[in-house]
């Protein structure tokens, strides 16, 4: 034993010193001993550890490329969503970034000439791969991508062998669960050494930094991963548990790098937006003298309370933003022009170009947006055109140089049938409608009017029907719909539940056990929740939070059907053109058939029948009055009429008598006018009397009682999830809850009524104990659920 003692404390002293050497050198830009001396040390550990196997730990230095070969990657659920961040392309975006938090927090909106009143973080925008790692106790245990921001890859042996991730957090104080989030990306050095070597093997080149960084960490066998050149910068957190953060954003980010774990140099705390642009500015001008590629800036609030209060959107966080770079362009030919067709049966041109790189990407097409574009571009196919990586993603015609035209230019004409069906093309009519009046312009979209008997608007409108968000159809991917469309299987979603085992089994890819999983799996989708119902169906301008919205207000198909336009618009953020996309929807011969044979192949939906006590009697009848258009009677002159004659009756009443309409003081000569018209159309008054019929009978009338709507279980409560759910997922136990009423937020305040953690819970828990909220585990949240009808 005291033969041992010595090499076993060599191994420590060695593993401390090269840890403290690799932080140095990757982590403070600060070598402190040559590369020979390094190599020596660490050669030294690997023969102590070759002679001492049994002492050989996972977060020695030499266990960064141990790992074996993966034959496929594991999948990781993230405790805490990875979320996106909305984007900013101008000093607009920015201003209205910054005037949307002051109003946020409650404080007097900044500008450029006065004082500051929000601190914020900015920091360079890396273009490499999000990535995840969990410590425990302070060893790193788990690495995994992004993936769609609820589900990643676990990469744990590939972000083992970069370089700049420790394997151990240094120093004390960290928490026991750490989720460390950030950016693994390649240098500008890194990524052209790693070319050259691929072109002298004879390997494939990669297009630019961030593909390579991506290819790189993506590798099944980490031995190759650990060739590459990698690096990672931490930009923020995800599930923390136990130890104590400081207040700020940035402050965290420093005690992080107290910890070993490396940040940006360029890090800086700006003071108000004007500094945000200053910054914006001097970093984009020395953006190409950078030793890595960065495609923005990225402007965080300072304070995390402040951060809470701003809360989230659906997918991105109120309290940030990354304000891109003006993308880089080229100069190219305009090849040919064709036209694509969309699931709302939009033709849309696209552009096929000389192939060009553009930011180190090989583009060779571009969007055309539409036949508008085209004319404003003063597009011919044969143009030389100037071409931008807009946001650095989407490829886009900027400009025509007509000094350039070839003699043998043509012009770009919208093909009178549809390329794929042969139906005809229409141009849309756009309706705009204000005081009553609708005025009818031609639209800059064309469609094709084949609907779902073209089979380009099939196959997307299926894929959307089946998509993940939508029925959540395993299986049925994009190529699957394909084959199923193009042999006449299926020519609406309604012919999905009709499919049979032979049918399906003797398709490309299908065997006995595929074909089974396919058919149980559109089988499981009879039941979706109405909300899913509506987003499936792919109704134009309707997303998931609008089919939602509709869910939760209406509560059943049949309503949302019936709904009039001017009804719709009374729910928060429905605007009068979707309301009457979503009327017209319903009201098409076409839709209806659709809908009706769903129903009929035994499609169930779960609906909450009740009409939701949230909007009973949020129509007041002074916006009535307005809203009806009747031309010189303004909000201030509805509330006056209607404090005097209370009901539609009344008014109706008043406008018919001219002698008690003269001697009405609300109105001036040219209102009464207009009320005594608009009301002498008998159209006018069905339709007002049709929307206040309805506005009645969906509880949603001034006179209506909170009793008429109620009967949500948990209507008015505010609900968190938080940690890992074993028995259901994150998304469907938000459907449960709000399905009952409950609003589900992101985050833990006084105003939460309780929170559902699973294992691996973490701040929300921890916040969740110190405001006294109720918390739920799992088996808790089922028995309740259970209780309420729902399994």
């Amino acid at each position: 034993m005291t033969d041992t003692l010595p090499a076993q404390a060599r191994i420590e002293e060695l593993r401390r010193e090269i840890n403290q050497h690799n932080h140095n050198y990757h982590v403070l830009d600060a070598p402190s001993i040559p590369d020979a001396e390094y190599d020596r040390l660490f050669r030294e550990l690997q023969a102590l550890e070759a002679a001492h196997p049994e002492w050989v730990s996972a977060d020695s230095p030499t266990q960064r490329v141990g790992a074996q070969a993966l034959s496929a990657f594991g999948e990781v659920q993230h405790e805490v969503p990875m979320l996106s961040l909305g984007n900013g392309f101008s000093d607009e975006d920015l201003s209205d970034f910054d005037r949307r938090v002051s109003e946020g927090l409650n404080l007097p909106a900044g500008d450029l000439f006065s004082s500051a009143t929000v601190q914020y973080s900015c920091e360079p925008k890396l273009d490499g791969l999000a990535v995840s790692l969990l410590y425990q106790d302070g060893v790193l245990v788990r690495g995994a991508t992004r993936g769609d921001g609820s589900t990643g890859e676990d990469i744990t042996s590939n972000v083992r062998t970069v370089r700049n991730i420790p394997l151990k957090l240094s120093g004390s104080g960290w928490p026991s669960v750490l989720e460390v989030r950030g950016e693994v990306y390649m240098p500008k050095a890194g990524f052209d050494a790693l070319n050259e070597r691929q072109l002298e093997q004879g390997g494939k080149t990669f297009a630019n930094p961030r593909n390579a960084a991506a290819g790189s960490l993506r590798q099944l066998d980490p031995k190759i991963t650990a060739q590459r050149p990698l690096e990672f910068c931490c930009y923020g957190l995800g599930l923390v548990q136990g130890g104590e953060l400081a207040a700020t954003h940035v402050a965290v980010l420093e005690q992080l790098k107290g910890w070993g774990m490396p940040i940006s140099r360029e890090l800086k705390l700006a003071n108000g937006i004007s500094e945000c642009m200053a910054y914006y500015r001097d970093i984009g001008a020395r953006r190409m003298q950078l030793a890595y590629d960065i495609d923005g800036v990225v402007f965080k609030v300072n304070n995390l309370e402040d951060q809470q209060q701003l809360g989230f959107r659906a997918r991105t966080p109120h309290w940030a933003l990354a304000q891109k770079f003006p993308a880089q362009e080229e100069l190219t030919e305009l090849l040919d022009v064709e036209f694509q067709v969309g699931r709302t049966g939009a033709v849309t041109p696209v552009a096929r170009l000389k192939p060009v790189q553009v930011a180190g990407v090989t583009v060779s097409n571009a969007t055309l947006h539409n036949m508008d574009e085209v004319a404003r571009l003063g597009l011919m196919i044969g143009d030389t055109v100037i071409i931008r990586r807009a946001g650095d993603v989407i490829p886009q015609v900027m400009q025509v140089l007509l000094e350039r035209r070839p003699a043998d230019a043509r012009a770009v004409h919208i093909p009178e049938q549809c390329p794929v069906c042969g139906s005809a093309v229409e141009r849309t009519q756009l309706i705009k409608r204000s005081k009553g009046k609708a005025t009818t312009s031609e639209g800059s979209v064309y469609r094709c009017v084949g609907r779902l008997s073209c089979q380009a608007q099939l196959k997307q409108a299926i894929i959307h029907y089946a998509s993940r968000r939508a029925l959540d159809i395993e299986g049925l991917g994009d190529k699957i719909v394909e084959q199923l469309v193009d042999e006449g299987l299926v020519r609406s979603p309604a012919d999905l539940y009709s499919l049979q085992y032979d049918q399906v089994v003797g398709l490309e890819g299908f065997a006995d056990l595929s074909t089974r999983n396919l058919l149980a799996a559109i089988a499981a989708s009879k039941q979706p929740a109405l909300a899913r119902f509506i987003y499936a169906l792919g109704i134009p301008d309707v997303g998931e939070e609008t089919a939602k919205l509709l869910a939760r207000a209406l509560g059943s198909l049949s309503r949302i059907q019936q709904a009039l336009p001017e009804v719709l618009t009374w729910l928060p953020d429905v605007g009068s053109e979707v309301a009457h996309e979503i009327s017209h929807f319903f009201a098409d011969a076409h839709n209806q058939e659709v809908i009706k044979a769903l129903l009929e192949r035994g499609v169930q939906l779960q609906e909450e029948g009740e009409l939701h006590a949230e909007f009973a009697a949020c129509a007041s009848f002074a916006e009535f009055i307005d809203r009806l258009g009747i031309a010189h009677i303004a909000a201030t002159g509805a509330q006056k009429l209607v404090d005097k004659y209370p009901s539609l009756e009344a008014v109706l009443e008043l406008a018919q008598d001219w002698l008690s309409l003269s001697v009405f003081k609300g109105l001036n000569e040219k209102a009464k006018q207009s009320l005594r018209e608009f009301f002498a159309n008998p159209d006018n008054v069905a339709r007002a009397q049709a929307i206040e019929a309805q506005l009645r009978e969906f509880g949603m009338h001034w006179h209506s009682e909170q009793r008429v709507v109620s009967g949500l279980p948990l209507m008015g409560q505010t609900w968190v999830l938080t940690g890992t759910l074993e028995q259901m997922s994150r998304d469907q136990a938000k459907d449960k809850l709000e399905s009952l009423g409950a609003k589900v937020a992101g985050s833990v305040s006084s105003k939460t009524t309780c929170v559902v953690a699973g294992p691996g819970a973490g701040s929300k828990l921890a916040k969740a104990s110190q405001l006294g909220v109720a918390v739920m585990d799992e088996e808790q949240f089922l028995a309740a659920l259970a209780g309420y009808g729902l399994n």
